[in-house]
C-alpha cells in the first residue's frame, strides 16, 4: 500500500495522468478561477487559491495557463457561475465515495455522477450518510531516503503536524487543514523535497477489498475523474499497489 492508495483520490497511473494532462489543466484552471473570483489574486491571503497554485505546480500546469486563470477570476470575468457541491455514494464491497464537484449546471453533475456510479456497481447515498466518516488533513510525503527519520519527526511536530507515520519508502505527515501551509513551507525553506502535499479528505477508518471489488474501485474512480465537473474523488478503500499499477 502506498500513501496515495490510502488517502485522497487513488493518487495512481501518473502516466495515464500525464496523457489526460489538457483535462487535467482544465479542471485546476477552473478551481483557480473560482477561488480568484471568491478571494482574489493575493495567494497569501486567498488559502483556496494557494491549494489551487500547489495543484498546478504538481501538475507542471504552464505558467501561462495559471495567470490567464486567476486573472479571469479576479477580474470578473468568468462567465459561468461554478458552485460546489459534494456527493455521497457507496462503491463496489461498501466503500464509502465523496465526490467533490466544482459545476456551473447540477442538474448535469449529477446526472452524470449517477450515471457513473449505476454502471460501475456503485450507488448515490443520502447527505450525510457517508461524509461523517472522513475528516479534512492536510497530507505530506516525504521520501525517506531525503531526510533522517528523527529530524523529518523533529520539524514536522515542532511546526504543528499531528502525526507522522512511515510507510515503506515515504514519510506520511497529516497536519489540520489551518496548519497544512505552515509545516509544509518549513520543509521546502530546508529544501527538503516533497513527494506529494495536499489537504484532502482522510477515512476515519479504512476498509480491505478484495480483487475483484478493487478492480471495480478503480474503473469507478477512474470514470467519476474523467467527468469534467468532477474535481476530486475520495474513499475510505485500501488497494493494493499490484492492482493499480495493471
Amino acid at each position: 500500500m502506498s500513501g496515495h492508495s490510502k488517502w485522497a483520490n487513488i493518487k495512481h497511473r501518473k502516466a495515464a495522468q500525464d496523457a489526460k494532462k489538457g483535462k487535467v489543466f482544465t479542471k485546476i484552471a477552473r478551481e483557480l478561477t473560482v477561488a480568484a473570483k471568491e478571494g482574489g489574486a493575493d495567494p497569501g491571503a486567498n488559502s483556496r487559491l494557494r491549494l489551487a497554485l500547489d495543484k498546478a505546480r504538481a501538475a507542471n500546469m504552464p505558467r501561462d495557463n495559471v495567470d490567464r486563470a486567476i486573472k479571469k477570476g479576479a477580474g470578473g470575468d468568468a462567465d459561468q457561475n461554478y458552485e460546489d457541491i459534494t456527493y455521497e455514494a457507496y462503491g463496489p464491497g461498501g466503500a464509502a465515495i465523496l465526490i467533490k464537484v466544482l459545476t456551473d449546471n447540477r442538474n448535469r453533475s449529477v446526472t452524470e455522477v449517477r450515471s457513473a456510479l449505476t454502471k460501475r456497481g456503485g450507488n448515490m447515498a443520502e447527505a450525510g450518510s457517508v461524509s461523517w466518516q472522513f475528516d479534512m488533513k492536510g497530507l505530506i510525503e516525504i521520501p525517506v531516503s531525503a531526510v533522517d527519520e528523527e529530524k523529518c519527526l523533529e520539524i514536522a511536530l515542532e511546526n504543528g503536524a499531528e502525526d507522522v507515520a512511515t510507510d515503506g519508502d515515504l514519510y506520511i505527515i497529516t497536519t489540520l487543514p489551518q496548519d497544512f501551509e505552515g509545516v509544509k513551507s518549513v520543509f521546502e525553506a530546508k529544501n527538503i523535497p516533497l513527494s506529494f502535499a495536499e489537504v484532502t479528505m482522510k477515512a476515519k477508518n479504512s476498509i480491505e477489498v478484495d480483487v475483484a471489488d478493487a478492480k471495480k474501485i478503480i474503473n469507478l474512480v477512474e470514470a467519476l475523474e474523467e467527468l469534467d465537473d468532477v474535481q476530486d474523488v475520495y474513499g475510505n478503500y485500501e488497494i493494493d499497489d499490484s492492482l493499480l499499477d495493471d
